[in-house]
């Protein structure tokens, strides 16, 4: 069993709602053999300084979210995407403390640690091609330095540019948009980053 984290002793002790979820899930996660951390201010378990899963409070629920969830067979029909633009993260969600099962939850875990010992990634160009709003092709095929600096963007930072480029309605708008991201491309740094 892992030792627990101070921080998220103080994490749990401030928590207000769904208290006795995590406290579950957290004595479940430790005895799996993973470690845990505050990061992005929830409990963070990982497996040799690998995220593997992080539980996530709602308003209407608690969740326990796998990193690579993808990469898990989901035996029980448990999880669930966090939205239609997830491609890798999967959750399973509870309401109550009483679904909360034990032994189910450490199938999970268990897979998903295999996982990371074997190194496994998920296929993100397999799951889903990017397409690039044409407002945006017509930018980088007139500026060969913006689509140099697009193409050695992470997959993900150029997921946010398509995904805030591509969510206007209007082409006017979408081209103003793209026009108005090239600073941060030429930067190397995603739509919402500083």
């Amino acid at each position: 069993m892992s030792t627990s984290s101070p921080k998220v002793d103080a994490f749990v002790s401030r928590a207000k709602t769904w208290q006795g979820e995590i406290q579950k899930l957290r004595s479940i996660l430790l005895a799996c053999g993973l470690d845990e951390d505050l990061k992005w201010g929830k409990p963070c378990f990982s497996f040799d300084g690998k995220n593997v899963a992080i539980i996530q409070p709602f308003k209407d629920m608690c969740a326990l979210m796998f990193f690579k969830g993808a990469l898990l067979e989901d035996k029980h029909g448990l999880l669930r995407s966090q939205g239609e633009n997830t491609q890798s993260a999967l959750r399973l969600e509870f309401t109550s403390e009483a679904q909360i099962k034990k032994t189910v939850l450490e199938s999970y875990v268990t897979q998903a640690i295999a996982a990371e010992k074997a190194g496994l990634k998920v296929d993100f160009k397999a799951k889903r091609e990017l397409e690039l709003p044409e407002e945006l092709s017509e930018l980088l095929k007139k500026d060969k330095k913006v689509a140099k600096a697009f193409a050695a963007l992470t997959p993900g930072r150029q997921r946010s540019y398509v995904l805030h480029i591509s969510g206007a309605k209007q082409s006017h708008t979408r081209s103003t948009r793209a026009e108005k991201c090239i600073p941060k491309i030429l930067a190397g740094v995603g739509f919402q980053e500083h």
